[in-house]
């Protein structure tokens, strides 16, 4: 089993890839394996078509995806969100039922806001949401005020099993011949009359 574990900030070894090493830690010592994409400056510098294909062609070799975000103004970063847009337009199909976690990180606030807004990604495509004890988030300017924040440090690990044992759950019951929910044919509704 692997997970995708997706950095959307523009410092690749930062506070988010901090937060997203612990989490990424903890899978691996449950025996799921991991592999780290950087959008970076690549999901607005012109290679967003570029970056969200090489993503999406991951996420099909992968069995979940935890993406990552710097908080600046109380929401996900701008990469992040033109990222999301982009992959979740494309790529629906390939994401459906797969565990989803948001991991955020900012110096003091607006990490709620920002997990709420990359949770709704993961609602719209059908993909389980995994959570920790509290809401998976770091504090802290520099990567070793991240490893400071001690609670934020347990967060990150608990998500981690958590994921792995979302991720074993879902094996085991294929395993025993539970099948997935096919897809449905989406239903539309508008409510301006003509």
């Amino acid at each position: 089993m692997k997970v995708l574990m997706i950095n959307g900030s523009r410092r690749e070894k930062g506070c988010t890839y901090t937060a997203l090493s612990l989490v990424a830690d903890a899978l691996n010592q449950e025996g799921i394996e991991t592999e780290f994409l950087f959008i970076g400056k690549d999901a607005v510098n012109g290679n967003i078509d570029e970056i969200v294909k090489t993503a999406a062609e991951k996420l099909k070799a992968c069995d979940g995806m935890v993406v990552g975000s710097p908080v600046y103004y109380a929401g996900p970063s701008g990469e992040v969100r033109v990222f999301m847009d982009r992959l979740f337009s494309t790529s629906s199909g390939v994401l459906r039922l797969k565990p989803a976690a948001a991991v955020t990180s900012a110096r003091r606030a607006g990490t709620t806001a920002a997990i709420d807004a990359i949770n709704k990604y993961f609602a719209f495509a059908e993909m389980p949401i995994v959570s920790s004890r509290y809401w998976n988030e770091v504090h802290g300017a520099t990567p070793e005020d991240v490893l400071s924040d001690k609670e934020g440090v347990q967060i990150m690990q608990v998500l981690g099993r958590n994921m792995a044992w979302l991720l074993k759950s879902i094996e085991a019951g294929k395993n025993a011949g539970i099948g997935t929910p096919g897809p449905v044919e989406k239903v539309f509704t508008n409510f301006i009359k003509k």
